[in-house]
Formats: C-alpha cells, structure tokens, sequence
C-alpha cells in the first residue's frame, strides 16, 4: 500500500476533504471499484474480489447495486457533473492499491485524470502512479480509448482483425462502402454493450446510422437521464455538443466470442473464453455464455497485453469465421466485463488472480462454481426471457448468497425490461425502414424465481 505520507500529499494536491479513517490498517489489498452506471455486474465483481480475500471500496452514483451487498466497505458518490473530482476524493479517503475500472467512460475519467496530474506537473504524484498500477501503460491509454488505433495495433503485432477505418464524414463512409463493400458495421467510440455498434446493409442505412452515432447526446435526453433517472454523464456531452469519433469496420460474419482477463505489467495472470450463445438484443450484451478453449483467442489476449503493457482487468471481443472457424479480434474493452466475477478454476478466478498480484501470495483459486460449460447470467437472460430453457440446462449464476441484490434485481426487472424494450424497438424501427426481416422481441412474463439455482 502506497505510504500515508504520500497518500497526504495526495489529498493536498487534490484539496478534498474527508474524515480519517478510524479502522485498523489490515493487511488486505484495498481495491476502489470505480463506476459511472448501475450496472448489476460490477456489484458481481465485488462479492467476487471480497471473497478473494480483498477489501473493496467503491466510487459510484447513487442507488447502485452495491449498497444490497455486504461486500463494500465503504461507497463514495461518483458525480456526473465533476467526475475527476468526485473520483480524485474517493481515492484520497480509500487510498487504495488498486482501482478496477467497472466500465469505458470510468476509465476514459481515469486516463483524463492521470493526464491532467501531467499537466499539472505531478507526474510522480500519487494519484498517477496508482493509475498507472491500476491500468498498466499510460502510452497505451489512447489506444484502448480509440477503436481505430487498437486494431491497427493489433494487426501490426499479426493476429487477424477485421479492416477498420475512422470516418469523418459521409464522403468517407461512401468511399468506405466502395472499398469494402456491405454489410459493414459502424461503432462509436466510447460507447459500449451494443449501444454504439450499428450494422449497415445499404449505403442509405449506413449514411443515416452514421448521422446517429455522430451526434451529440439530445439535450432532452440528458435533461431525463438527469432528472428522472440521477445520471448527469450525459449533461456535458449535450451542452457541449461533443460528437463521438465513428469508426467502420469490415463485416465478419460468424458466431461472436468474448474473452476477459487479469494483467499485470502486460502478463495474463488468469483468462476466461467464452461464445455468446444468447444476446439480450441483436447488438446487445452477452446473456448467455459457454466456456470454450480458443488457441488464437489466448494469443492474442495475451499478446496485446504485453504489447500494451496492460495491468487490471480487460476484455476483448472476438468473431469466429463462420466458414473457417478463425478468430477475429474485433475490439477491447478497457475494463471489467460481467463475467469477470466467475470462479472456474485454476487459471480462470481473475479475482483471486488480482488478490495474490497485489497481495504477494501464491494463488488460491475458489472452488469452481460449476462443472457446466453454459452459464446464464443474472439477471441478464431472466430479464431477456423469463422462460428461456437456459435458466433449466444451463448454470444459472444467481446470487443466493447476497438475498438483498437479488431481491432488487428482481424488483427492478419492469424497468430493465422496458430498456430492453425500448432496444428492440430500435431495433424493429431500423430493421423496417430498411426492409430486413427480423425475429419478433421475446413477450415479457412474470415468474418466480425457484428453479433451484444451481
């Protein structure tokens, strides 16, 4: 743990306030778990990183899921409107070993924040050298944050990815469609779960999806995340009008696959490789997953991370070629995934891989969840489809353990449902207007939840 004499000079540097702490010092690892969204998975991470033997702490909105764990120690509010500031206090009261990012734009406010300790003249402050312990390279920051760059990265170091451009303009994108051809796929930087990925079959489609992605956040979108829903990320984006970078990639057609993994100075500490096996819309996130070994998959997880020089916890997608089974890489994601917090053995517990790395003990993996290859995620494919046959066959990862999160996973399902929803909706609208044919939403039930569990 960083000494308390830096861990003062920190807080004056950063002129926040808060009480002492009153514990006393304990030899576990603390680790902030730094999020800007309610996302059900990150308060996964932390029972997970808990059990490793960690003490974790966690900077998030209001009303997260991790107040119904018994995990965190202690909570800071993450606050949309300053975000660097609310997450330089929360470090400054944790004073953490480790901060473990719970999705993109919570790290992209870590590299703002390492960068603006730069500026400052604190390279050597502590707030930078906890980033950098956290995260790995901060050379490598622009890469993870920018589409393009990575994949020019990755096909420099030889594995197979797909051709991917940035777009400026719509004469791009048509020159773009010339070259590459149809169907292609558009992604925004800076987004992630689908929601800035776009798949174009027309030069009319891709023009219009092009137009979408590129525009700043409606004000009245963000004046309703705000208002109604307590989540001001957007507030800055609409008034300043910031437009995100777009990127067009070649279309890989196949089976999508995902990996997630624990790095530290660009060495895979442990790895898990999965094939989406459900979705909670066509381009949403993964809901159902089953346990794969992929030779070209573990290559290049490894490989980029010791080119990057990667520290933390990441995930990268992949396409499996439908005709020849190969694996491409398709992006990383600079952060936790939501199926991070499973327990499949030696070499597959990325948290008890991250607990002995900062600890300095051997490695004790928990016993493995389950034996089954598929796993349904909570409460991910229950809300999709309360009757799906995957919560029978497969391992349905429910919580049992913490009754409160599940209990308001359940009771938070009408307005999760209604998100998913709205997707499909989305979805229908575009699949009209281009006249593709599409699979119909999945009806909403209500059941209870007693298959048993495991």
């Amino acid at each position: 743990m960083l000494s308390a004499a830096v861990w003062r000079k920190t807080i004056s540097m950063t002129r926040v306030h808060c009480e002492a702490p009153t514990a006393v010092a304990s030899i576990r690892p603390t680790i902030l778990v730094a999020t800007t969204s309610r996302w059900y998975p990150t308060a996964r991470l932390a029972m997970a990183l808990a059990s490793a033997g960690c003490q974790v702490d966690a900077v998030c909105p209001t009303l997260h899921p991790f107040r119904k764990t018994r995990s965190v120690r202690e909570s800071y509010v993450y606050n949309g409107l300053a975000p660097l500031s609310s997450l330089a206090r929360a470090i400054a009261c944790s004073r953490p070993d480790c901060i473990v990012s719970g999705d993109d734009l919570a790290t992209q406010h870590l590299h703002r924040l390492h960068a603006q300790e730069q500026r400052k003249g604190r390279a050597d402050s502590a707030i930078s050298a906890l980033i950098e312990r956290s995260l790995g390279n901060p050379q490598s920051f622009p890469v993870v944050n920018a589409r393009a760059a990575f994949m020019g990265v990755a096909r420099d170091e030889g594995f197979r990815v797909p051709l991917t451009q940035v777009i400026r303009d719509t004469d791009e994108l048509r020159t773009w469609v010339a070259r590459v051809g149809l169907p292609t796929v558009l992604k925004a930087n800076g987004t992630s779960g689908g929601d800035g990925v776009r798949i174009a079959h027309t030069l009319t489609e891709a023009e219009r999806f092009f137009k979408e992605l590129q525009g700043p956040p409606r004000l009245a979108r963000a004046a309703k995340r705000a208002l109604v829903d307590q989540d001001k990320t957007l507030v800055w984006p609409s008034i300043l009008r910031l437009r995100p970078v777009v990127n067009a990639q070649a279309f890989v057609a196949g089976r999508e696959a995902t990996s997630t993994m624990v790095c530290w100075k660009g060495a895979v500490l442990a790895s898990l490789h999965f094939e989406v096996v459900n979705k909670a819309s066509s381009k949403g996130h993964a809901t159902v997953v089953r346990l794969i070994e992929n030779a070209e998959m573990s290559a290049a997880v490894e490989g980029m991370a010791r080119r990057l020089g990667l520290s933390g916890l990441y995930g990268f997608d992949f396409m499996l070629e439908a005709e020849t089974e190969k694996a491409y890489l398709i992006e990383i994601n600079p952060r936790s995934t939501q199926v991070g917090h499973l327990s499949l053995g030696p070499g597959r517990d990325l948290p008890a891989a991250l607990y002995a790395a900062l600890s300095g003990q051997a490695v004790q993996a928990a016993p493995k969840v389950t034996e089954k290859d598929t796993i349904a995620l909570f409460p991910q494919e229950w809300i999709r489809d309360p009757e799906s046959p995957f919560l029978r066959s497969a391992y349905h990862d429910i919580p049992w353990e913490e009754p409160d999160l599940v209990r308001d996973c359940v009771s938070n399902r009408r307005k999760q449902s209604s998100w998913y929803s709205r997707a499909d909706r989305r979805q229908a609208a575009s699949a009209a207007r281009s006249a593709q044919p599409m699979t119909a939403p999945a009806k909403s039930h209500t059941v209870g939840l007693d298959w048993g569990g495991k």
